[in-house]
């Protein structure tokens, strides 16, 4: 059996960032505890956590002493400044494509327009740029809500950063077709996404299998799974090495593997190796 890694996979520029940011923070020793879980990776987390790194939940329980992260999916405007008022240090690390999605979302309401963003409404960083209009903006997750939406006119239709491309367009005409005024259509989908799931699309259907990293809540690492899927059905997500089942490999010659952009390459280094073990 052949083990195939796709081109793109792993750790994208906003997550490396994000750690590297962390890391710095540890250097300098500081205590650092991240707003909520840094990336959608426990095995990461729980490396981080192994060099002293904690998780809160709310900023009322950050001191005075200690460094707040926010991580790589945002927050709202109110957060950050309850977090400014109580730790010594923030450390912004949110992904830049995030903030691109967060200041158009800023622009668009103060001209008092509506701001329709493709995306799950319940994902952090969906929650993050709503912040930004709060009284402007809607999260839909795909075309089949747009009937749902109240009279619009000269909207800014953006997306999450993970989600599918087709989903995206195909929402953005079902808006344009009900708008009043001019549509205006940004593609905030981030490129480490795009890059990765077209790579995935490509091995997918030259392989008998393929195996997604990733965590099960990480939305970009389900996308993959259904990306591959659409090439290969015997594609599976899985966390770890551990999740592998040979009974699912039996007979096979081609094995693909990808991973989510929050999955590290040492993780992605122990699966690959019990893949070729088999």
């Amino acid at each position: 059996m052949k083990v195939f890694l796709a081109d793109e996979y792993g750790f994208c520029f906003g997550v490396e960032r994000a750690v590297e940011m962390v890391e710095d923070s540890l250097s300098n020793n500081e205590t650092v505890r991240t707003l909520g879980p840094l990336i959608h990776n426990e095995q990461e987390m729980e490396r981080l956590g192994g060099s002293g790194v904690t998780t809160i939940s709310e900023p009322v329980q950050i001191k005075r002493g200690e460094t707040a992260v926010i991580r790589a999916h945002g927050v709202t405007p109110q957060v950050q400044q309850e977090l400014q008022e109580k730790a010594s240090k923030v450390v912004d690390a949110t992904c830049p494509f995030v903030t691109r999605v967060q200041r158009l979302a800023s622009r668009a309401a103060n001209e008092d327009r509506h701001v329709i963003v493709v995306g799950n409404p319940d994902h952090p960083e969906m929650i993050g740029v709503k912040g930004y209009a709060p009284e402007h903006a809607f999260v839909i997750k795909d075309e089949s809500e747009v009937k749902s939406l109240p009279k619009l006119k000269n909207p800014l239709v953006v997306s999450q950063t993970t989600i599918k491309a087709k989903t995206f367009f195909d929402t953005a005409e079902a808006i344009k077709s009900v708008a009043e005024g001019e549509t205006q259509v940004i593609n905030t989908i981030c490129s480490a996404t795009r890059d990765r799931q077209d790579a995935a699309r490509a091995l997918a259907g030259e392989v008998e299998a393929f195996y997604v990293i990733g965590g099960n809540h990480s939305s970009n690492s389900r996308k993959l799974l259904n990306v591959c899927k659409e090439q290969c059905e015997r594609s599976f997500l899985i966390q770890t090495e551990d999740d592998i089942d040979p009974s699912d490999l039996s007979g096979l010659q081609r094995v693909g593997v990808t991973a989510g952009a929050s999955t590290p390459k040492w993780l992605i280094d122990r699966v690959v190796a019990r893949l070729e073990a088999l």
